[in-house]
């Protein structure tokens, strides 16, 4: 998909490291022959359908947006990031939403309906609305992942806010307890994830997005301080996987930009991982970072204004600590 007093974690997920038509021939005069109407086209009551309906159909036909609406209406599930979903025509959510398929695709049709069918049937399985609600284990799960918002009066977004997710992999107390159970530390980071979406609150969009604009995205951050990256425990090597395998299919182009901070040079290792899963377009978004402090610089005046200035101080800005800024997912 922090501590000197906590026993480092043997090794971080790679996951933390780490979605037709024809011209008519010219005639000789270079102008572009009128095509002939078939008997159809001429008559559409030889159909046994009103003109209007063909005339429907026709533009569903044409329409990517349209036929991903088609089959995400036949699929049994209404929902898909705390959106439900309807005629994209007139609902901006649902079109934003059905436009990351595309766009994850290259606009490839086919292939962003197969995406799009394993995404409804996983949402209808994995229940991600419930997860957010689920109380996790605190002595796993406590301060390894928050979510932060940050509102941009000046920004030029929609939104006019910037979502973030933190994973703090050198929290982890227990490779063991934290890795061990995969189903649950799955459940955990998709619920994270899910808090992070409700804060982006695409339901609420009211500006399309296109094939080269999409501002509904969100920054992550993952914190590696005190791990050691000179072996991978088989608990870890599986929950990265099966992350970095879950995101990529569910949730598409959804990442604006991941920062990996901490980090030694010796996990370039992990990149060859994630070459695996991970669209090349996507890799472009990391950005290594060997000190934290200096997170808050990559944020400049000409990227996001003001924006560095808020981040946690131990990440090089002056706002609160993720303790008391962050937003976790629910504890006991």
């Amino acid at each position: 998909m922090s501590t000197a007093e906590k026993q480092p974690a043997s090794t971080a997920p790679a996951e933390a490291v780490s979605i037709e038509s024809t011209s008519a021939p010219a005639d000789n005069a270079g102008t572009p022959a009128a095509p002939v109407a078939t008997e159809a086209q001429k008559a559409p009551e030889a159909t046994g359908l009103p003109a209007d309906r063909e005339t429907k159909e026709d533009t569903i036909e044409a329409d990517p947006i349209a036929q991903l609406w088609t089959l995400a209406k036949a699929a049994g599930h209404p929902e898909i990031w705390g959106v439900t979903l309807a005629d994209p025509e007139s609902h901006v959510p649902t079109r934003i939403i059905l436009q990351k398929y595309l766009n994850a695709n290259d606009g490839d049709l086919a292939k962003a309906r197969e995406q799009l069918t394993k995404t409804l049937e996983w949402r209808a399985k994995m229940k991600p609305l419930e997860l957010t609600k689920k109380v996790f284990s605190k002595a796993k799960f406590d301060g390894l992942g928050y979510v932060t918002k940050y509102t941009q009066e000046a920004s030029t977004e929609p939104a006019g806010k910037e979502v973030f997710t933190w994973n703090i992999y050198g929290g982890v107390k227990s490779v063991d307890e934290t890795f061990g159970k995969l189903e649950e530390f799955l459940e955990w980071r998709v619920a994270l994830m899910e808090l992070a979406l409700q804060e982006l609150d695409i339901s609420s969009a009211t500006k399309p997005i296109t094939a080269d604009y999409d501002s509904y995205k969100i920054f992550q951050v993952h914190d590696y301080k005190s791990i050691s990256f000179l072996r991978q425990s088989p608990q870890v090597k599986a929950a990265s996987t099966e992350t970095i395998k879950v995101f990529a299919q569910n949730y598409p182009e959804l990442l604006k930009e991941k920062f990996f901070v901490n980090v030694p040079a010796i996990m370039g290792f992990v990149y060859t991982f994630m070459k695996l899963f991970v669209a090349p377009k996507t890799i472009k978004k990391f950005h290594p970072m060997s000190n934290g402090g200096n997170l808050a610089l990559e944020f400049g005046e000409s990227k996001v204004p003001c924006l560095g200035e808020k981040l946690p101080a131990r990440y090089g800005g002056k706002g609160a600590a993720l303790e008391e800024q962050g937003q976790q997912t629910r504890l006991k």
